[in-house]
């Protein structure tokens, strides 16, 4: 779908987002392992989560009847993103899920292979989750993520004891589990995905499991673990885990803060005031508002309640920011290395040059992030470069044009705040991309007030 944003208007109401990919995907697969019932709200219907969804169904068959009616549920598109009243968007509530686990031990042989997808999250995860399984397990995924690195997460897996072979480091990952150990992994990248994996390894492991990072990375898994009452702990030598069974539980997933960043940015851009509501405020997910801070912009966090571990809230914006250019360093740069496309595309109405340095991982997401955001900042009437390993974006506003997300949900989004501040009219090619992580975003802008037409 393409989309034509006209610039001008003001927005204003509350909002919700989805719920968090990240979470969720983690959530799902320990209730589909848990030895009992679990229940879950709010799963967000994005095709990431879909994924992940479908290949549980198939290792699982106490948790499959749950798994497949959910996933059926979550296909149905809403058109708008959700419904608005009094000056409230809502996103669209997502069915509960009810699932019957039957332990990592239930797990049996799929009949095919386990397709991921476009998540690279499911597959990293999955490998950690399947490098115990005594049985042989493929996993596959879409041209996107077949070319993304995956010896990565397999490196620390072998180590433990499991076998699994890739394509010169790529999907497929054919797995064949088997007894693991424990082991001590210093990270050479900052992943957590990879530790994710190992650490969901090292639930079924003899002896005990110690993830050392370089550098933080988002800590949804050790807080999970840690809320079902995992043998886990945290200190200055890593993240330490030795083996465990856990029960069923509830939780509601809290809304995704990086899509709400989207909207932190569309308010700022448009000078308007907007309350986002019921969404996750775990501090390795929201640096972004640190940066965001220091470009100017303005923004209120409430903590409210946890789940699972999860503190969860409310941010209001105030958009009546003058932005100053940013610098982000390469130690700060994995912080926010999902909201990098949105940080840059306000960076280029700020008042200078900014600069985010060590943009090598963002060449391997979805898309090469780093040359998306270039071009598609001159697309629309402004400039960028690419110095290398660094992003540079100059500032001084846009003029309005064409882009095309390359299918890209994060560059989608970006490109659509951004145009809501150029000097005049910007198509957005492959809008719809945006669905893969936030469901109903075109929706959401337009019940928030902003003019985004869709055009065949």
């Amino acid at each position: 779908m393409r989309a034509l944003i006209t610039p001008g208007r003001s927005l204003g109401g509350r909002v919700g987002v989805p719920g968090d990919k990240s979470i969720a995907h983690r959530w799902l697969m320990l209730a589909a392992t848990a030895r009992g019932p679990s229940r879950l709200v709010g799963l967000p219907a994005s095709l990431d989560v879909r994924s992940s969804a479908a290949c549980m169904a198939a290792l699982s068959p106490k948790a499959r009847p749950a798994l497949e009616v959910w996933a059926r549920n979550a296909l149905a598109p809403v058109e708008d993103g959700g419904s608005t009243w009094n000056g409230v968007a809502t996103a669209p509530e997502e069915p509960a899920l009810e699932v019957e686990g039957d332990g990592r031990d239930g797990l049996v042989e799929p009949a095919g292979d386990l397709d991921c997808g476009n998540s690279g999250t499911s597959m990293r995860l999955l490998a950690g989750m399947l490098a115990s399984a005594a049985f042989r397990s493929v996993l596959v995924g879409d041209e996107s993520l077949s070319a993304r690195p995956m010896d990565r997460v397999a490196t620390p897996l072998r180590e433990m004891g499991a076998r699994i072979h890739t394509v010169d480091g790529h999907a497929p990952l054919t797995i064949e589990g088997g007894d693991l150990r424990g082991i001590r992994f210093e990270a050479p990248v900052p992943s957590a995905q990879v530790k994710s994996a190992v650490l969901l390894a090292g639930l079924d492991a003899a002896g005990v499991t110690t993830v050392v990072e370089t550098v933080p990375t988002r800590d949804h898994t050790e807080r999970a673990l840690a809320a079902l009452g995992a043998p886990i702990t945290l200190d200055e030598r890593g993240i330490t885990v030795s083996a465990f069974r856990h029960e069923g539980f509830a939780g509601r997933v809290p809304g995704d803060p990086s899509s709400a960043s989207f909207l932190v940015a569309a308010a700022t851009l448009t000078g308007s005031t907007i309350e986002i509501e019921d969404v996750g405020l775990n501090p390795t997910r929201t640096h972004y508002l640190d940066v965001m801070a220091r470009m100017g912009v303005r923004t209120e966090v409430t903590i409210m309640r946890e789940e699972l571990g999860e503190p969860v809230g409310s941010i209001v914006v105030r958009g009546d920011a003058t932005l100053a250019p940013v610098r982000v360093d390469e130690r700060e740069l994995p912080l926010v290395i999902d909201e990098v496309p949105v940080l840059a595309l306000l960076a280029a109405h700020a008042q200078g040059d900014s600069w985010f340095l060590g943009t090598r991982e963002l060449r391997i997401k979805e898309s090469d992030r780093v040359r998306m955001v270039v071009e598609g900042i001159r697309g629309l009437g402004g400039d960028a470069g690419d110095e290398g390993d660094d992003l540079v974006v100059a500032g001084g506003g846009l003029r309005g044009g064409f882009v095309d997300s390359g299918g890209d949900h994060r560059m989608a989004m970006a490109f659509a705040v951004a145009a809501l501040a150029a000097q005049g009219p910007s198509e957005i090619d492959r809008i719809d991309a945006a669905d893969v992580s936030f469901p109903g975003f075109v929706g959401a802008l337009r019940a928030l007030g902003a003019s985004v037409e869709a055009r065949s």
